[in-house]
């Protein structure tokens, strides 16, 4: 992957490429940005760059071998370690090397894709995947080779924050103090959730969410309209990924709209009904028999329509790019709900959920305890309506 295949981030592409061209190539990079904003793609590219001896991002002179090679993911000198669990294809001590087939499919199908999209891909979607120490002890010993080309050798470790404290303090000195023309490019979403030691070792280049130009130009190459192009641009906010599944009509968002107007909708009708309250425990008896990532993802979209509803409120809808596409539910009229006195605890409520199920709690009695805490939360009044009706 070059270079000029990436969608738009132009000045970080002359970032790496200036920094290359001029010997300055920290040992430990790690690249931060939401998903679908292309940390993968750029990852690539900037290893090709390294490794092929690629002159500029247009690829003039590279060597054309060492390309075909990284095309193919098939370089002895790039590296992969990225997030994985036991399976039916591999029953104990997975690593990455026991799915590097799949790995090759991902990135050439969905190179802008998602955690989940790759559970999905090797049939662990009801797992939580993880770089673990077995991982760990894996790229210690590719590390420890000499470099194929006599060039640069790159570990990339996608999804960074999905690497253990076991593995992470196994790889603290490797990192640190990595053999000589060696580098590590970790990607992340959440740098946050990576041991601070770790970050401390690594510089760090923080990127956008994509521009919907460069969206929408990548979605009409594609074949889709223009009109519709920029409609879907504007709802997908800076995530590639999530414009290409609502182009195919494949995005998991479809099913967690129906999940959260059949949540909302029988949490307004539960306070003092008992019916309702039934109808809450079995959406939680249903939601809880999907994977913990599952649960986890369509937790944290929750929160995404519960922000985009209080922009809503507050007038602020040119910063609204959220629809819902469940017949009869509108978020204007949802909106009113969110507000002031309960955004935060709401917030909070869903936030302490995700904790939960993330440490393997019990996700019926999680949800369940969710539901019935948001029924109090959605009848709240603004402080305004509050004071007047005390008054």
């Amino acid at each position: 992957m070059l270079f000029k295949d990436i969608l738009g981030l132009s000045y970080i592409k002359n970032h790496l490429a200036s920094s290359a061209n001029a010997g300055r190539i920290p040992h430990a990079q790690l690249f931060v940005g939401p998903e679908g904003s292309g940390t993968l793609p750029m990852a690539l590219a900037y290893a090709q760059y390294l490794v092929c001896s690629n002159r500029n991002a247009e690829n003039v002179d590279g060597n054309a071998v060492c390309n075909i090679k990284f095309n193919t993911l098939s370089h002895p000198d790039l590296h992969f370690a990225f997030p994985v669990a036991n399976s039916d294809k591999v029953k104990s001590h997975a690593v990455s090397n026991h799915y590097m087939s799949e790995w090759r499919q991902f990135v050439k199908e969905q190179p802008y894709g998602n955690l989940f999209d790759w559970y999905r891909l090797i049939g662990i979607e009801k797992k939580q995947g993880q770089i673990g120490v077995d991982e760990a002890q894996d790229i210690v010993k590719k590390l420890s080779l000499k470099s194929y080309e006599g060039g640069y050798k790159v570990m990339l470790i996608w999804m960074a924050e999905k690497m253990n404290t076991s593995a992470a303090n196994k790889l603290l000195k490797l990192i640190e103090e990595p053999p000589e023309k060696t580098i590590f490019l970790l990607l992340a979403e959440d740098e946050e959730q990576i041991i601070q030691t770790i970050r401390s070792r690594c510089q760090v280049l923080h990127f956008p969410a994509l521009a919907e130009e460069s969206i929408s130009s990548a979605l009409v190459e594609k074949g889709c309209s223009r009109e519709e192009a920029l409609k879907l641009a504007h709802e997908a906010n800076g995530n590639f990924n999530k414009a290409l599944d609502l182009l195919n009509n494949d995005s998991e968002d479809l099913v967690f709209e129906k999940w959260f107007v059949q949540w909302v909708r029988s949490a307004f009708k539960a306070k003092g009904n008992k019916a309702a309250i039934h109808d809450l425990i079995l959406w939680s008896e249903e939601v809880a028999k999907t994977g913990r990532e599952t649960q986890k993802k369509f937790l944290k979209y929750c929160l995404m329509v519960m922000r985009q509803a209080l922009l809503i409120n507050y007038n602020a809808k040119d910063l609204a790019y959220m629809k819902i596409h469940v017949d009869g539910f509108q978020l204007d009229k949802f909106a009113p709900f969110v507000h002031e006195n309960n955004i935060l605890d709401i917030v909070n409520e869903i936030e302490d959920a995700i904790y939960h199920i993330e440490r393997n709690g019990n996700s019926k009695l999680v949800l369940t305890d969710l539901s019935i805490k948001l029924t109090r939360l959605l009848h709240k009044k603004p402080v305004l309506q509050a004071s007047l009706e005390g008054s």
